[in-house]
């Protein structure tokens, strides 16, 4: 699994107790849904999972965890990767672009990224094989990056495991099937039909894509335009999500919202986001009893890194390392959202 900083690896067991009382083999939407750790442990525990995100890396995330049967793709996984490893190195524009005029990964490694992925365009392979080998490849790049664990910025100094080689691995699948998509939050919504639905939204002005631009360059191997000492993908600049925007979040809150046909919805939010708790209670009480549990999370990465002027000096100190992660609960019958709510209680205590 990639360094990813709106990881709910603190909050699975809280998600799956908010969902752990409906029946089984239950229909379960993830409308954003990022490193699809969330649903990863929603098929785990028996659901029918579809997990959606409008960026292509996390669509692909997707197809590799959720989609793919472990049982049905292991084996040609294991063959393909084998293979892939054996591919000879040779730098090209990834090396140049992350390597060389910005310092993501050391060239040595950037140059077996170049040969791997320009070969496996060349086998069209079939999804989800196609997926899984992209994502042997960019969790291999993760391993051995210089980073602080998001792409807005590398290292002064090459951290200790950039100079490790590049070294690809079968990833974890599971077993069973489900479904990835790469749609916009409002379609994915309206276009799902389900028991529930797992929503959480951007919450400020990062952007996933931005943080993460390096894994959607990856993936669509477009040799983008490039901008700043990051060299961030252009359309991070020119392809905004309302959920990013203070004024037009609320808005599109909603629609994502009024478009679900489910009976039960969980929505994680952070404390410090755009919308305020009573708003977003304000718009999920029109689906009925809303049922909010407020839980201690620790803040992103910065939060402990410290406020650094663009010389990279330490200029000020962070006000708090912690924050909540409020988990909102809202079902038909208000008797089982409320149950919930007390599921989601007991988990955060034990």
């Amino acid at each position: 699994m990639i360094k990813y900083i709106g990881s709910k690896r603190l909050l699975v067991d809280s998600i799956l107790s908010a969902l752990a009382d409906l029946p089984q083999h239950a229909a379960v939407l993830d409308v954003f849904s990022g490193t699809s750790r969330v649903g990863q442990v929603l098929k785990r525990a028996g659901f029918e999972v579809s997990a959606n995100d409008h960026n292509a890396y996390a669509a692909t995330i997707a197809r590799c965890y959720i989609e793919a049967d472990r049982r049905l793709w292991l084996a040609p996984a294991t063959t393909l990767i084998a293979s892939l490893s054996k591919v000879p190195p040779k730098a090209g524009w990834f090396t140049k672009t992350y390597c060389e005029d910005s310092r993501f990964f050391h060239p040595d490694n950037g140059a077996r990224v170049d040969a791997i992925r320009a070969h496996i365009d060349t086998l069209n392979l079939a999804e989800p094989l196609r997926s899984i080998a992209l994502i042997s490849l960019m969790e291999a790049a993760d391993r051995v990056d210089s980073t602080t664990g998001v792409q807005m910025a590398y290292l002064k100094q090459w951290a200790a495991r950039a100079h490790k080689p590049l070294t690809l691995r079968v990833p974890e699948l599971l077993d069973g099937s489900g479904e990835a998509t790469q749609k916009d939050a409002t379609k994915a919504a309206r276009d799902f039909s389900g028991q529930a639905a797992y929503l959480d939204p951007p919450y400020n002005q990062h952007s996933y894509r931005s943080n993460y631009h390096i894994w959607e360059t990856l993936v669509r191997w477009d040799e983008p335009e490039v901008y700043g000492v990051a060299c961030k993908r252009i359309d991070c600049r020119t392809e905004k999500s309302m959920f990013n925007s203070k004024p037009r979040i609320k808005q599109a809150f909603i629609d994502t919202i009024d478009a679900l046909d489910v009976g039960r919805i969980v929505v994680s939010f952070n404390n410090e986001g755009y919308l305020p708790k009573e708003a977003i209670e304000e718009i999920l009480c029109a689906r009925g009893a809303v049922h909010t549990v407020a839980l201690d999370y620790r803040r992103y990465v910065g939060a402990k890194i410290g406020i650094h002027n663009n010389k990279g000096k330490k200029v000020g100190k962070v006000s708090h390392t912690k924050n909540k992660e409020l988990i909102f609960i809202v079902d038909g019958d208000s008797d089982r959202g409320a149950a919930a709510a007390a599921a989601v209680k007991a988990s955060a205590r034990s």
